[in-house]
């Protein structure tokens, strides 16, 4: 299996009195989720999307079809919940997630998400954003109407157009990537997105070789930026892929897992190495 090392940080930031978002950081499932409601809903919701995964933690054989039914299942405890508590009607969450799923005899990675967390690729000193937001301010930047830089600043940029709590079972994107030697993921809610530029991103990543270190920069600097929301960070190492860097991809060389979409439908720090 390929081996990883990682680490993971979240603070409430220096507004919000709770701190909404819930963080999972165990081989082989990473995820982020940023809760949504009042009277603290929000930190229910994000706690039901992380707690439905939970149990892949120490697994060797996740399948990719285990994802869309995890995210179906976490939708539906949120609703639950919601009916259960008349004041929490309406809660919801985001969620990003970085799984490694074994297929024959490779390993995977499937990236999902549903609202505005995302996930960056980190590799040879470049910053990629991998997942694209489902944002109102997203929606505005592909229409043309404002420049991807004014997003940032946006009055709206708060506002999702997707989240887990929906009635109507929101629609994940999924992409399927090999590991690679020495690539680095890092996963974040909005609070640090929103409050730190990728280029200050990027030199943190590369700036700091032991992920929980750099987890922990990410979110001290976000608070130190403004810190107006919570901020989690989790960020995974590649320390022995499945293909060096360097080597044919996937699509060229490895049978390609069955994804089929329709199924699959100071700061508190953790780290670990496998």
């Amino acid at each position: 299996m390929t081996k990883l090392c990682w680490g993971a940080a979240t603070d409430a930031g220096r507004v919000r009195r709770r701190n909404e978002d819930s963080i999972l950081a165990d081989q082989p499932v990473f995820l982020v989720a940023d809760g949504m409601g009042g009277h603290a809903a929000g930190e229910v919701a994000s706690h039901l999307a992380m707690a439905t995964f939970l149990p892949l933690t120490g697994r060797r054989d996740v399948q990719t079809s285990e994802i869309g039914q995890l995210i179906a299942a976490a939708n539906e405890a949120i609703l639950q919940a919601a009916a259960r508590e008349p004041r929490s009607r309406g809660m919801g969450s985001t969620v990003v997630g970085l799984v490694l799923v074994a297929d024959r005899d490779h390993d995977y990675w499937v990236v999902f998400n549903i609202g505005d967390s995302r996930l960056y690729r980190f590799a040879q000193r470049s910053l990629e954003q991998i997942t694209v937001d489902h944002s109102y301010v997203q929606e505005l930047v592909e229409a043309g109407r404002i420049k991807p830089q004014e997003a940032r600043g946006h009055p709206e940029r708060n506002v999702v157009t997707r989240a887990l709590g929906s009635v109507r079972m929101p629609e994940a994107d999924y992409w399927l990537f090999t590991p690679e030697l020495g690539e680095r993921y890092l996963l974040c809610s909005d609070g640090l997105s929103t409050e730190v530029e990728d280029r200050v991103i990027a030199d943190l990543l590369h700036e700091f070789a032991d992920p929980v270190v750099a987890a922990e920069a990410l979110v001290r600097e976000a608070v130190r930026a403004g810190g107006r929301d919570n901020v989690s960070a989790v960020v995974v190492d590649v320390v022995d892929g499945s293909y060096a860097a360097g080597d044919e991809r996937l699509d060229d060389t490895a049978p390609r897992p069955e994804l089929d979409t329709q199924r699959l439908g100071g700061p508190r720090r953790r780290g670990r190495h496998a």
